[in-house]
């Protein structure tokens, strides 16, 4: 990314015209899928992005090849690199590697609770799993997710503690903790040593009764 950012930065004509010729007819339907993983309207992601609405609209429906600096633009208000809005032809084969660096992270309120985003775009309107890590006492506090939505959280080291509607459960390595995330509920790390956990979260999942 940081390459094909560097050369729009320097403004070179022929890779801002080269946009056409590194497309492919999914790029349409892959920023059509990002804007909806996240809630956006097309309104919202041209007010985020300073992509007018309706260049976005013909791009959705491929009647327009847009520069690589427009789609740079889309893919920042987006927040997914560049590069994987333009890989999107499904001639290629399906291996992605991710370093650190790339990964995408989360930090609680306060500061001692991290979440790695370790789960694929593509599902993130239904799957959603992190890679956590908490410093001894920190609480990651979240609010009501999707009606019917479950959460899970896998311990590995330390120990957790999660709290929903007044319930509390603890779980240390080895265990699991499942529950209801469709209101406020809170994840806390317990004891003087630093704690982590794998934690998925299922949405739209079948409504508890």
């Amino acid at each position: 990314m940081q390459d094909i950012t560097a050369s729009l930065e320097r403004g070179r004509p022929k890779d801002l015209a080269s946009g056409a010729q590194v497309l492919s007819g999914q790029l349409g339907k892959t920023i059509q899928r990002l804007r909806k993983a996240y809630n956006l309207s097309l309104s919202e992601l041209a007010e985020q992005s300073g992509v007018a609405k309706s260049i976005i609209s013909q791009i959705e429906r491929n009647e327009t090849n847009p520069t690589l600096a427009t789609i740079w633009r889309l893919s920042q208000a987006l927040d997914v690199s560049i590069e994987r809005v333009l890989a999107t032809s499904d001639e290629e084969p399906f291996i992605e590697r991710f370093s650190r660096a790339d990964t995408p992270r989360l930090v609680s309120e306060d500061g001692k609770v991290r979440l790695a985003i370790i789960g694929w775009i593509k599902t993130v309107e239904w799957l959603q799993w992190y890679d956590v890590t908490a410093d001894p006492g920190g609480v990651l506090e979240s609010d009501a997710h999707q009606r019917g939505s479950v959460e899970s959280l896998s311990v590995t080291e330390g120990t957790f503690a999660v709290e929903v509607a007044g319930e509390i459960q603890r779980a240390g390595p080895g265990e699991t903790l499942r529950y209801r995330c469709d209101r406020p509920h809170s994840v806390r790390c317990l004891g003087d040593a630093p704690g982590r956990a794998t934690m998925v979260v299922i949405m739209k999942a079948a409504v508890m009764e």
